[in-house]
């Protein structure tokens, strides 16, 4: 590749984070141009009555290996804590406490003992989500006719109960896919749980940070460009990509324009379609068509511990996880528990005191010591579009990195990753809008990489470490990559 070529990543989130650093290890130079003052994207924190509160709880899991090869290449694996086994506590008013884990026995069986065991469903219950965690391990996640199942329906072919599906199958799917099993793709919720749960024995071993996001996603991310020689441009808007006979130029803001051999844009759907040149190829209406679903995170500051649970699930109860953030947060005394709603579609439309009587009467019912507790703080935050929608027929819609002109790539966790729409699938599009980007030079020759429904396949992530890191994913109840 020519020394002379230069590369501009639009937007400061993971994936563009990911390219950037891709790019620059390539020896090409790089800038990277950022709207906000901060890098990070949807996974970020900010200060709150002196209180360090991350926007939503990001989780990832072992699975997760371009997410954990990001934080080893920008020195923040020390910020981040990661289960040694698989142990989700349960919680459900009235009942004891419950939880799913795993055993040192090989997959599928190290989940056997678990479920065996678990005390909020019937034997017969239990007995059908085994033959269907057998079943589901077994589905074509590229069968486009699988993907334009629904996840619910396929679940009720297989026997599944109501509370089979609160108890297990939507403790994973919504915070996952941020979506009801009933309204997410087959082949998605496939994904996620062979990917997850049903490979690898370590796979969901679950992690996640121990300090503010922003301490990892803009500080120790800033750092790495900074090291890796990338131009990075804070409070930069971009106006507009035109393309020229020797590649692209980038408007600015209250800012020269920009010229650039190549350019990934990695923004998300809505501000992508006001930026692109129509000779990319890129259907607006497409992008329209992915739709958005909402997260709603609820802070609650007591002034004292009402649990030792660094988190749980909850099942029978509006309370869908549980985080403990106090340490994250800098308290030195009482307790910071953040609870994450995902496909929080009703909880968006509540006001702030409406929520907040809601959930701590339902937080009481599931941890007593509630109820000698006094709220110090409390405050919501909300996420409009949060995550594209893993509906039936999404992954068609989902663009891969490549446009019709040479030079112009796409990223963001809802390019067609295969993931869904969490941190995992952010760098993993990263590292494929890099590979185009360094593949693809400016006027080129292109062949149509369409197939005959149209849809441009991803690219396969490279492995990129001498000493790949184990399998893991990322499954999370709160925001996007």
């Amino acid at each position: 590749m020519s020394g002379e070529r230069r590369v501009t990543v639009i937007g400061g989130g993971l994936a563009g984070i990911a390219a950037a650093l891709d790019c620059a290890r390539a020896g090409v130079p790089v800038t990277l141009l950022e709207s906000r003052g901060r890098l990070g994207g949807a996974a970020y924190s900010f200060t709150r009555d002196g209180i360090n509160a991350d926007n939503g709880q990001h989780v990832f899991l072992r699975c997760c290996t371009a997410y954990r090869e990001l934080l080893e290449l920008i020195g923040a694996t020390d910020s981040v804590t990661l289960q040694d086994r698989l142990e989700i506590p349960v919680l459900a008013p009235g009942r004891r406490r419950a939880r799913l884990w795993r055993s040192r026995l090989p997959a599928p069986l190290h989940l056997a003992g678990a479920l065996a065991r678990y005390p909020l469903l019937s034997v017969g219950e239990r007995a059908r989500v085994a033959r269907a965690m057998r079943s589901l391990g077994a589905i074509d996640t590229d069968d486009r006719a699988v993907d334009e199942r629904s996840f619910g329906d396929w679940l009720a072919e297989q026997r599944q109960s109501e509370r089979a599906i609160e108890s297990i199958w939507s403790l994973i799917v919504r915070p996952t896919l941020n979506l009801e099993p009933a309204d997410a793709s087959l082949a998605q919720a496939a994904q996620v749980f062979q990917v997850g749960l049903l490979g690898e024995r370590g796979a969901g071993d679950i992690g996640y940070a121990r300090v503010p996001l922003s301490e990892i996603h803009d500080r120790a991310a800033m750092a790495a460009l900074q090291r890796a020689g990338v131009d990075v441009r804070l409070r930069t808007g971009v106006t507009g990509i035109l393309a020229t006979s020797g590649g692209f130029r980038v408007e600015q803001n209250g800012a020269p324009t920009l010229c650039s051999e190549a350019v990934i844009v990695a923004v998300q759907p809505d501000r992508l379609a006001r930026l692109i040149p129509a000779a990319a190829g890129i259907d607006r209406a497409t992008l329209a068509g992915l739709g958005s679903s909402p997260i709603v995170n609820l802070h609650f500051v007591f002034d004292r511990r009402v649990t030792d649970l660094p988190f749980a699930a909850g099942v029978g109860t509006p309370v869908q996880w549980l985080f403990d953030r106090t340490g994250s947060a800098g308290l030195e005394h009482g307790q910071y528990l953040a609870i994450t709603l995902s496909a929080a579609g009703a909880e968006l439309a509540m006001t702030s005191d409406e929520l907040r009587q809601r959930y701590h009467t339902a937080l009481a019912e599931l941890l007593p010591e509630v109820e000698n507790a006094t709220v110090e703080a409390f405050f919501v935050t909300r996420e409009h579009a949060a995550t594209f929608r893993a509906a039936p027929g999404a992954r068609a819609l989902r663009p891969g990195p490549e446009t019709q002109l040479p030079g112009l790539v796409l990223a963001g966790a809802w390019t067609d990753t295969g993931w869904p729409a969490r941190m995992e699938g952010a760098v993993r599009s990263g590292h494929a809008a890099a590979d185009q980007a360094l593949s693809a030079p400016a006027g080129a020759p292109r062949a149509s990489s369409e197939n005959g429904n149209g849809h441009r396949p991803a690219l396969p992530l490279p492995t990129r470490s001498a000493e790949p890191l184990d399998h893991a994913s990322e499954l999370i109840a709160g925001g996007s990559g």
